[in-house]
């Protein structure tokens, strides 16, 4: 039986669906939006991840007898709201920028249609999922762009809970990483994964050498020998000496790196080696990658700096009511409009403004029409691309952007989105979202 998400929520959703219902407000119909105010300081660009986990997420929102019993139990919510759950799907649709897809403030990536009741009770379970994937995936582009083509192994399990492993495994082979070395991810999401023997399997015997003789045994010369447990020149010796020049690479996670693969290029290649690689890990982000970029290194594993976004561990995306069908049955636009959190409201779809090279110059949110009209093109110029695709319709969700075939097409559609990109998106300083945001009322 597959495991209810409906619990993956704030107790408001419930309280806010509780006192519609005793309104009479439940059935209006409503238009919600997600979206970022802002980037994280700093950033030029964040990508969308989380989608497919999502929509799979929202498949799976019910209400089966233990959570109804639950709430009765603790008097959350009446027994008209109990009922009104006991029967809970989502009916609605729902649009969003394809996963993979590079957002700027204001994009509104997530357009959830539906009534009050229906629409509400994803808030906690959308912003939950698209805040750390997109946070992820944001980090993960940062230092594939410059990784300089170099394969980037995700290796960040130990430095997250069970669950997020997971999705940051997802999100980072979204963005382009190679690999993961969490299991999970590669059964759930069918992402390469990688991963041959730590520390401990060198102080486990009695010599380097023995370790690295009984990794050979089992795993070929073509294995990835860990060489710095004790010293790294001697341990380069031992694991040539082991496996032969057809070592298939070594692995370096201390140590001054640009100064140490230098060091290790050289030993390998006056051993004959020359054909080994090298993989460093050692803490790395986006900043200790761009500082390798010279040095003889053929490829990166990356933990703890990309399951926390990097320094930005959530991407700061709100679900917001942005309109309404008033009693007449015509669309009303609503917004926030306190201090520092203006929200802009209204129906909206967006395109991505292109040059005659191809290349994004603005993110246009055009505000006004019908939600009917968000897959449609602006009428302006042939060089808009629309951003919105239908992700769910009367409540069925399109199942090409579910499991392991959704995982890899958004990583096809984020390749392809990366080229659009002004090439001052890839500057590592900080500095203002590298397109601006255009309003455009209709």
């Amino acid at each position: 039986m597959t495991e209810s998400s409906a619990f993956r929520t704030d107790r408001y959703e419930l309280t806010m669906v509780d006192a519609a219902i005793q309104s009479g407000t439940a059935d209006r119909e409503c238009l919600f939006e997600a979206f970022a105010r802002r980037l994280p300081d700093g950033r030029r660009y964040g990508i969308v991840a989380g989608t497919g986990r999502l929509l799979e997420l929202i498949r799976d929102f019910r209400f089966t007898d233990a959570e109804l019993t639950w709430l009765r139990d603790n008097h959350v919510v009446r027994t008209p709201t109990l009922d009104w759950l006991a029967d809970y799907s989502f009916r609605g649709n729902i649009w969003g920028y394809q996963e993979g897809e590079a957002y700027f403030p204001g994009s509104p990536l997530f357009s959830v249609e539906g009534s009050f009741a229906d629409a509400v009770v994803l808030e906690t379970v959308v912003l939950s999922v698209l805040n750390y994937d997109s946070a992820v995936a944001s980090a993960a582009a940062r230092m594939v762009s410059v990784s300089l083509g170099r394969p980037i192994a995700e290796m960040g399990s130990r430095r997250t809970s069970e669950y997020a492993a997971v999705a940051a495994a997802r999100a980072a082979y979204i963005a382009g990483f190679a690999s993961t070395s969490n299991l999970e991810a590669g059964r759930s999401w069918g992402i390469p994964t990688m991963g041959t023997a730590a520390h401990s399997f060198t102080l486990l015997h009695d010599s380097e050498t023995d370790a690295f003789e009984a990794q050979v045994a089992a795993f070929g010369s073509s294995t990835t020998l860990l060489v710095d447990t004790y010293d790294i020149r001697s341990g380069i010796d031992t694991a040539v000496a082991v496996a032969g020049t057809g070592l298939g690479s070594i692995r370096i996670d201390s140590g001054d790196l640009p100064t140490v693969v230098a060091g290790a290029r050289a030993q390998l290649d006056s051993l004959g080696a020359v054909n080994t690689h090298i993989t460093v890990t050692s803490d790395l982000d986006e900043y200790s990658i761009a500082a390798l970029s010279a040095s003889p290194v053929d490829a990166f594993g990356v933990g703890t700096s990309l399951v926390t976004g990097s320094g930005a561990p959530a991407a700061g995306m709100v679900y917001k009511l942005v309109a309404h069908r008033d009693d007449t049955g015509e669309w009303v636009s609503v917004a926030k409009t306190s201090a520092a959190k203006i929200s802009v409201g209204g129906l909206k779809r967006a395109v991505r403004r292109l040059d005659a090279s191809g290349t994004a110059r603005a993110e246009v949110v055009l505000v006004g029409g019908d939600p009917a009209d968000k897959t449609e093109p602006a009428e302006e110029t042939g060089r808009d691309r629309v951003l919105l695709v239908p992700l769910v319709t009367d409540g069925v969700i399109d199942e090409r952007y579910l499991g392991a075939a959704g995982t890899e097409r958004a990583r096809l559609h984020h390749a392809s989105v990366m080229r659009e990109l002004p090439i001052e998106a890839f500057r590592l300083g900080r500095g203002e979202p590298v397109i601006p945001t255009l309003y455009e009322h209709r």
